[in-house]
């Protein structure tokens, strides 16, 4: 039986290979999680009410671009986020941002760019859809080192020529995953302005956004205001802004010619959110208290590793997102052993990145997820560090 060769390359997803890694070996002590993004702090107090009180929308046939409430309560957030009002046919709700970073290349990208196979970039290290939706659509993935030297952020600015002239789109990330940089203003701007020389179509994945140190990311919307609309596609979900990963529940917003596309696919190929969630999504993107109230603790406990990391070489506190990005020299070998002999789980940097000319920009460090409480948190943390750097 023949299968296709496009995906005949890929990995194993990172959790597999962690478990394939760690999990013939006994932790040295109490496990503690601090591998995936999932976030533990307490999701709103109204969303068991509001499920309770939709639950004959299980029964119905959901809008398959998101129901009038939820894309309106999706637009008042974005206009007070952002200062930008969006119309709501350049919305569509989502079921979780994954879907839609694989979905859109799949309704937006060409299957030619002047001639010629298109390229689709993203950063590296990077969240892993985005290679396999540029190898669905046919596209050349072009992994873009995104280290130290660059500011954690890819320098799509100093590809060749030939590369930039055959991208169709670039995948940026901010607040980064898994580094936390924070493309500011004018790197969008630039971003924006290589897109319409070269172009392309840039598609930003904020997931992040509302998980901030010091001061909330500026957004591509906001950025982009003044720019072609078809030149811009952003991606938002509930997962890390309300902690509730598992509503599965984000959005996307674009052009209104990109939108037709988007939402054309989906009603050939999408599945639609059940209306109960839709309602729990509508209410969630509708309140601040609970998304202020979950970033107090995060940095409470970016204030913890600062003060557990304190003359550590190389720690910086994240930007914004909710991972620390760690050098230990060997990711895989610092991961297997702070496990053995702590019981602490983190993931190895290279799970997270592709082989370049100058290697794996993600082997020397080590992801540590800052999600559990900030008791677990701190105790993981300090584990981590004695392990490691002492």
């Amino acid at each position: 039986m023949a299968f296709p060769e496009r995906f005949s390359n890929l990995p194993d997803y990172a959790f597999p290979r962690l478990r394939k890694l760690l999990d013939a070996h006994a932790p040295g002590g109490e496990p503690i999680a601090m591998t995936i993004g999932e976030p533990k702090h307490p999701m709103p107090d109204f969303v068991g009410p509001i499920l309770a009180e939709n639950l004959a929308g299980f029964g119905i046939y959901p809008p398959n671009d998101g129901t009038p409430g939820l894309l309106a309560a999706i637009a008042g957030w974005i206009g007070r986020r952002y200062d930008v009002a969006l119309a709501e046919d350049r919305l569509m709700a989502l079921n979780g941002t994954r879907e839609g970073l694989f979905n859109a290349a799949v309704a937006l990208c060409p299957e030619t760019k002047q001639g010629r196979r298109p390229v689709v970039l993203m950063p590296n290290p990077f969240y892993q859809v985005y290679a396999v939706a540029a190898l669905a659509v046919g596209a050349e993935p072009v992994y873009v080192p995104a280290t130290a030297a660059t500011g954690f952020l890819p320098d799509y600015a100093a590809l060749p020529r030939d590369i930039l002239d055959r991208t169709a789109i670039a995948y940026i990330c901010s607040p980064a995953n898994p580094q936390g940089a924070v493309a500011g203003r004018d790197y969008l701007a630039g971003l924006m302005a290589l897109a319409e020389t070269h172009d392309f179509t840039v598609f930003s994945d904020e997931c992040y956004s509302e998980v901030w140190r010091e001061a909330p990311p500026p957004g591509l919307l906001d950025v982009a205001r003044d720019a072609d609309p078809e030149r811009v596609v952003v991606f938002n979900s509930l997962s890390k802004r309300s902690n509730l990963p598992g509503l599965r529940s984000g959005f996307v917003a674009a052009g209104r010619e990109s939108m037709i596309r988007i939402r054309q696919l989906r009603a050939f190929a999408g599945a639609p959110m059940p209306l109960p969630l839709q309602k729990v999504a509508e209410a969630a993107w509708s309140d601040e208290a609970h998304v202020a109230a979950s970033r107090a603790l995060y940095q409470q406990k970016f204030h913890t590793a600062a003060k557990v990391f304190a003359g550590v070489q190389g720690f910086r506190n994240p930007d914004g997102g909710f991972f620390l990005w760690l050098p230990v020299g060997d990711g895989e070998a610092a991961a297997l052993k702070l496990w053995r002999e702590t019981g602490v789980r983190v993931l190895p940097g290279a799970y997270l990145s592709r082989e370049g000319a100058g290697g794996n920009p993600g082997s020397d460090y080590i992801r540590v997820a800052l999600v559990a409480p900030q008791e677990e948190t701190q105790r993981g943390l300090t584990l981590l560090r004695d392990c490691l750097y002492r």
